[in-house]
């Protein structure tokens, strides 16, 4: 029997890949949207607290169980920065082109060697709105950010974030490997086992 659960993001690109990764378990992934969930102000100073203030947000609204991320880039030469600010790095509205352009306006002077950077996600599952004991999945990938962007297919900081390992950008990768690679991918892969547990658990 497949399960659904609401996805607490608008983001089409982010809602793709998490319905891509769970469809293999039998959890039918639906957008907030599909319930009209507003976007809720993202108040919280980790990742962490985002992501359980946008799932109790979605969870009390559609009343299903809900999944959220919080999700950013992390650049040592810039003191960690975007961070948990990385959707909204160049102000409101938020818009891809103009936050990459300002990391890479940060980083001009920074040499190759000192551009390391990595993806955090944490993904946290919510049976209902007042959940106690979320389940939480923590997702890290270690890159390097590149002085100009390359790549189409993916969202965000993808077209600048640089793979050794695949000498290519996230946003040159194909979905189904960037599916096993991704933060998001590693986050969600530590979580799905925690999702199905509970589902069985609570039948």
């Amino acid at each position: 029997m497949t399960q659904q659960v609401v996805l607490a993001s608008g983001n089409k690109g982010k809602i793709a890949e998490i319905q891509a990764i769970l469809k293999q378990q039998a959890i039918e992934v639906i957008s907030q949207s599909h319930f009209n969930v507003p976007d809720v102000e993202e108040t919280g100073t980790t990742f962490i607290e985002n992501a359980i203030i946008k799932a109790r947000h979605a969870a009390a609204i559609s009343g299903l169980a809900a999944i959220a991320d919080d999700s950013g880039l992390e650049v040592d030469a810039i003191n960690g920065e975007p961070g948990v600010y990385s959707a909204r790095y160049a102000g409101l509205p938020s818009n891809d082109q103009n936050n990459t352009d300002k990391l890479l306006r940060a980083l001009v002077d920074i040499p190759p060697e000192q551009r390391s950077a990595r993806f955090h996600c944490v993904m946290v599952f919510m049976a209902h709105q007042n959940d106690p004991s979320p389940l939480i999945g923590h997702g890290v990938w270690e890159g390097k950010i590149t002085t100009e962007a390359s790549g189409n297919n993916g969202f965000g900081y993808d077209p600048v974030f640089y793979i050794a390992e695949q000498q290519c950008t996230s946003a040159q990768l194909d979905s189904p490997v960037k599916n096993t690679l991704s933060h998001r991918a590693q986050a969600l892969q530590t979580l799905m086992p925690q999702i199905s547990d509970f589902f069985i658990n609570n039948k």
